[in-house]
């Protein structure tokens, strides 16, 4: 089982990035995907959710507009393009499958997550 999120680094402000998140071992276009983040000192908080056919998404007020969610079911992979990064955006980034086929803004909502991918925005 595995969630390998890849695309984190170091941009300046108003910069993008686009992650990813491939999925192997596990079932995955029967259940929801998520973002979270996490910033130095600071709790994990949702970032995105997807459902299983992407035609349903849910986003953080603090990145509506910006950020984009989305995958691609042939390959397991869920994305998230993030745009006008901001320095409060600088966080290890983490993907997440849900434990059910609905989106969910909460942690416990999902029970399988991968390594986490840093994204560093400078101003």
């Amino acid at each position: 089982v595995q969630l390998q999120a890849s695309g984190g680094g170091l941009v300046q402000a108003g910069g993008s990035l686009r992650l990813s998140c491939t999925v192997s071992g596990l079932v995955f276009d029967d259940y929801a995907m998520g973002w979270f983040r996490q910033a130095p000192g600071k709790e994990r908080e949702f970032v995105a959710t997807s459902s299983p056919s992407g035609d349903t998404t849910t986003y953080a007020d603090s990145v509506r507009g910006r950020f984009t969610i989305s995958r691609d079911n042939a390959k397991n992979t869920v994305y998230l393009q993030m745009n006008s990064l901001k320095p409060e955006d600088t966080a290890v980034y983490y993907c997440a499958r849900s434990r059910t086929s609905v989106i969910s803004r909460r942690g416990p909502g999902y029970d399988y997550w991968g390594q986490g991918t840093h994204v560093t925005v400078s101003s």
